[in-house]
């Protein structure tokens, strides 16, 4: 039997899933997700910003019309993290311990290889699906070169993104936060130095990103090194076990698909957006850049929800898992309400960060308009998600994702859209496709956790 020291120096950093405040603990949990969210968006702020004020309105297009397509290759192995961090924190609840350092060997290893397959993978197919996107002829070349930096550094963002999942795995969100404050402000410093006074475009901005994840991969990694709980890595142990890969794979594939089938709506969209002309791309690049914060009300509090209900369903707490779920919908739409308002509100001058042209500044409120209102609708669909891959079921998210979310948009491109060729017409088809998906997630949901109840002791059912 593994037996680990329990170090008191280092317990404020976890916080607890299985006992207290729910409230209050998805709140302290999530905080510093969506801070550590915010500052990962600000390594794309910054490019985009710099780029937008110093390098024109082509170097702005190349690098907010990428987005889509980076989190298309990304996504997939990115929802292997996922899978990370729900088989990590369900041992964790299991008090299993050898569980949990198998796991997190494995998911280590994975993240590593992983990043060098994307790194060849991005590289050569950069032009090829930039191509099929119709990226215009005065923006490609420069996108191809952002592409191909930002995937050259995918081993250390992969890195860190799984070693970051395992630590939400036991409770701690807060390292993680101070890591990424440190990357961020050298990708801060380093975006003006290689623009302004490198006299660098595009290429800058790529680099200076991938060295801030250098050194918010090295962070991580050096902090689970020193733990002395479950979770510690010690790199001679790097290994993938059979078992374990399979049970992260299970449940982080399907995930993974999942945002890769809403990226690939998405990327769609990016094309039919780019028939609208460089200026539109520049718009929606910077309200796009600005929806990504207002998504941190969301995300945050979906990872919690995954993993407060992953680790209460290991420790046989299912009334707990569900009360877990309904204190991150509400938290959700507090934050992403608040947050939808407040780019509404402060829209022109937010865009105006970017860049000052009227036109472009015109284009990115349409967005947000249609998109970044409504968002909270997108928080619903995306905790009952969350919840139901905390009670091991995430091959059916992906599914009713797939139908409900980006089947319905790609209709909506090849059918509405096109009778009516407007921008408002495009980016209604998100609030309309949250609603639908949000409604067959519920209703999954609730079925399979009354499923899943039928398992457990009437005094496990009990417990709060």
């Amino acid at each position: 039997m593994i037996r680990f020291r329990k170090v008191r120096s280092r317990k404020p950093h976890n916080v607890e899933m299985t006992e207290g405040s729910l409230l209050k603990n998805i709140l302290y949990f999530s905080l510093p997700l969506m801070f550590s969210g915010i500052l990962q968006l600000l390594f794309n702020a910054a490019d985009t910003i710099v780029v937008g004020r110093y390098a024109g309105e082509q170097a702005l297009a190349a690098v907010g019309s990428v987005g889509s397509l980076n989190t298309l290759i990304v996504s997939l192995f990115m929802g292997l993290s996922v899978g990370s961090n729900v088989v990590v924190a369900r041992q964790m609840g299991a008090r299993d311990y050898k569980g949990v350092q198998d796991a997190v060997h494995t998911s280590v290893a994975i993240s590593f290889l992983s990043g060098i397959f994307l790194a060849f993978a991005g590289f050569f197919l950069a032009r090829p699906l930039l191509l099929m996107m119709g990226s215009p002829e005065d923006v490609i070349d420069l996108s191809v070169i952002y592409v191909r930096i930002i995937f050259l550094g995918m081993p250390v963002q992969m890195v860190y993104n799984f070693c970051a999942a395992i630590l939400r795995s036991v409770g701690d969100t807060k390292r993680p936060l101070y890591f990424l404050t440190v990357a961020g402000v050298v990708n801060v410093l380093l975006n003006l130095f290689f623009v302004i006074v490198l006299g660098m475009t595009v290429d800058g901005v790529a680099l200076a990103t991938i060295i801030s994840q250098a050194v918010s991969a090295v962070l991580v990694v050096r902090s689970l090194m020193l733990r002395e709980d479950a979770v510690r890595l010690t790199l001679k142990k790097l290994r993938i076990v059979p078992s374990v890969l399979l049970q992260i794979v299970r449940i982080g594939l399907p995930s993974g698909i999942q945002t890769s089938v809403f990226s690939i709506s998405n990327v769609l969209i990016q094309s039919s957006i780019n028939s609208f002309g460089t200026v539109a791309m520049a718009g929606n690049a910077a309200a796009g850049n600005i929806g990504g914060f207002v998504y941190q009300g969301i995300s945050a509090f979906v990872q919690a929800d995954t993993s407060f209900v992953s680790q209460n369903i290991g420790a046989r707490k299912p009334r707990r898992a569900l009360n877990a779920m309904w204190a991150s919908h509400m938290w959700s739409f507090i934050f992403t309400f608040a947050l939808g308002l407040i780019s509404f509100t402060f829209g022109k001058y937010l865009l105006s960060m970017y860049n000052s042209d009227p036109e472009v500044i015109t284009w990115g409120l349409e967005r947000i308009k249609y998109v970044h209102i409504p968002y909270f609708l997108c928080a619903f669909m995306e905790i009952f998600s969350g919840a139901l891959r905390g009670i091991g079921y995430s091959l059916l998210p992906m599914i009713i994702s797939l139908l409900g979310a980006c089947a319905f948009r790609i209709v909506w491109i090849y059918t509405v859209f096109r009778k009516v060729h407007t921008m408002p017409c495009l980016l209604v088809s998100y609030p309309v496709s949250w609603v639908i998906t949000m409604v067959v997630m519920a209703i999954c949901f609730f079925a399979l956790y009354k499923k899943v109840c039928k398992s457990y002791t009437p005094e496990e059912l009990a417990a709060k």
